[in-house]
Parts: structure tokens; C-alpha cells; sequence
């Protein structure tokens, strides 16, 4: 059967993939052959197709900051309609989301975690952009579910994140022999409050102060993200010592990017909410 695919099919392999993601995530055994050969029976499409769609099923989780199959890689150039019935399926099931959601509730503080330094890479730039059609398709999906402010919406996330942060802060300057100045980092929103304008206060390893704001997200590193204007402002007041630790991928594995002030030259700033008040 050629041409597009149908909404019944598309319920069919987005409820398929979602069980074999649920026994991946649970370490089951489970057959892909199997499940395909299964497919190729309900809904009248080849092998090479289901695969494929697969793997264009992972590139929709992908763009929602959601978790996906490793087996099936990303792939893109997909129907609009397939992202409709993935999401169509997780408002159905919200339980779904229980495994990437427990991963961002473990963030319970107790003090610095004894974990390694992040993988820093480099900021997204021009030259580091993916493909023109998974840019395009990954940036729709981002703004069509407001994925950005789902994640901002989500405490217990945006908690991991400064929590995470914090540890890598601790083991990059005891790992440089600066134990003193492990000791004196701050997780100024948890202790003081949101109103500071950046998260954490810690160090370079000369002594000079690192007043970092971390924004989270489970998306990729180029999910957009959101500031406020006290953070802007901060940061425009203190460009030698202000940071945005751009924290992505933070369900499966972390990692993270830094900004440094003016943001105007690494990223796009539009205004996305007013204040209201009467005349």
C-alpha cells in the first residue's frame, strides 16, 4: 500500500512503539521482528515502512522532549498527522510518562551529590545546525506543543537541573584542587528565593564569582527555553560574571552548554507573555 498513511494506522504503530518502549524502559525482552511482522498484518504496510515509521515516531518524541527507542533512530521527514496521533496517545495515557517523570522527582537535596563533572559542548550554532528538514520539523513540534513551557512549568524538573548543576560546580573545582571554594557554593534559589536573577553562585578556579541561572528541558539542546526579564536584566548588569547553563536531554543523558552575556547574540529574545493592568 503506498501514499499516507491513515489515522487508524498511525494509532495502530504509535501503540506499538509505545508498548516495546514501555518493556525497553522496563528491561523486558521484547521481539521488533515480531512486533513488525504483527503490524505488517493489521494495518497492510511492508517491513521497510514500519521500520522507518519507527523510526520517524522516535524523531516526534524527540521534538516533545520525550523519551524514545535507541534502536530506532531518529528519523525525519514525517506527516504532520503522525505527531498528531503521538501526542493523541499520550493524552490517553498519561502513565506513560511515569518513567521520564520519576527521573526529574529524584531531586530530593541532601547536600552535594557525589557525581562527575557534565559533558560541556559547545552552544548550537549555524555551523553545528542539523539538516534543514529536521531543524524545520523540530522547531514546529517545539512551538505547536509549547514544549518549552511544559518544562518551565515543571518544578521538579527545573530542581534536578540546579541540583545537577550544583554537583557538577562541586566536582569541576574540587577536581582542580580548589576545595575551598567547593565549599562555599550557593543554591541561591533554593535558599534565598527566585527574585536574585540566577540560580546557583559558584566559582572559576582563580576565585571569581559564577552567578549561574540553569534552565532545564528534556528536549534537545535547541528546544527553545524560557527567561524573564530580572534574569535578562542580571545578566546585562553582570556580563563577566553572569552564566546560563543550558542544561538538555536531561532524562536520558544530561548534558549541557554555556551562555554568556549579551544572550542577544547567541539566541532570538521574543517576548511571549504581558502584564495586564486597569486603566
Amino acid at each position: 500500500m503506498a501514499g499516507d498513511w491513515t489515522d487508524e494506522q498511525n494509532d495502530a504503530i504509535v501503540a506499538d512503539y509505545f508498548a516495546m518502549l514501555a518493556d525497553d524502559q522496563a528491561g523486558a525482552e521484547y521481539n521488533k521482528a515480531e512486533h513488525n511482522r504483527r503490524l505488517q498484518l493489521t494495518i497492510g504496510r511492508t517491513r521497510g515502512s514500519i521500520e522507518f515509521k519507527h523510526q520517524n515516531i522516535s524523531a516526534v518524541l524527540k521534538g516533545l522532549g520525550e523519551d524514545w527507542m535507541v534502536g530506532y533512530r531518529p528519523a525525519f521527514n514525517f506527516q504532520s498527522s503522525l505527531v498528531d496521533a503521538v501526542v493523541r496517545w499520550m493524552e490517553r495515557h498519561p502513565q506513560s510518562l511515569a518513567p521520564r517523570a520519576q527521573a526529574s522527582r529524584d531531586a530530593a537535596y541532601s547536600g552535594f551529590r557525589e557525581e562527575p563533572a557534565l559533558w560541556i559542548g559547545p552552544p548550537p550554532t549555524h555551523s553545528n545546525a542539523p539538516p534543514p528538514e529536521e531543524l524545520l520539523q523540530m522547531t514546529e513540534i517545539a512551538r505547536k506543543f509549547d514544549v518549552a513551557g511544559r518544562d518551565e512549568r515543571n518544578r521538579a524538573l527545573g530542581r534536578a537541573g540546579e541540583e545537577r548543576i550544583l554537583a557538577h560546580e562541586h566536582a569541576t573545582l574540587c577536581a582542580a584542587g580548589r576545595t575551598d571554594l567547593a565549599a562555599q557554593i550557593r543554591w541561591v534559589s533554593n535558599l534565598d528565593g527566585d527574585g536574585a536573577g540566577y540560580d546557583i553562585r559558584s566559582f572559576d578556579t582563580d576565585g571569581s564569582a559564577r552567578l549561574i541561572e540553569v534552565k532545564t528541558t528534556n528536549g534537545w539542546e535547541r528546544t527553545p527555553f524560557h527567561i524573564t526579564r530580572n534574569e535578562l536584566a542580571v545578566a546585562d548588569t553582570n556580563r563577566d560574571k553572569w552564566r546560563l547553563m543550558r542544561l538538555w536531554n536531561f532524562a536520558r543523558e544530561p548534558k549541557a552548554f554555556e551562555l554568556h552575556p549579551p544572550l542577544n547574540a547567541h539566541v532570538s529574545l521574543m517576548a511571549t507573555s504581558f502584564q495586564a493592568s486597569f486603566l
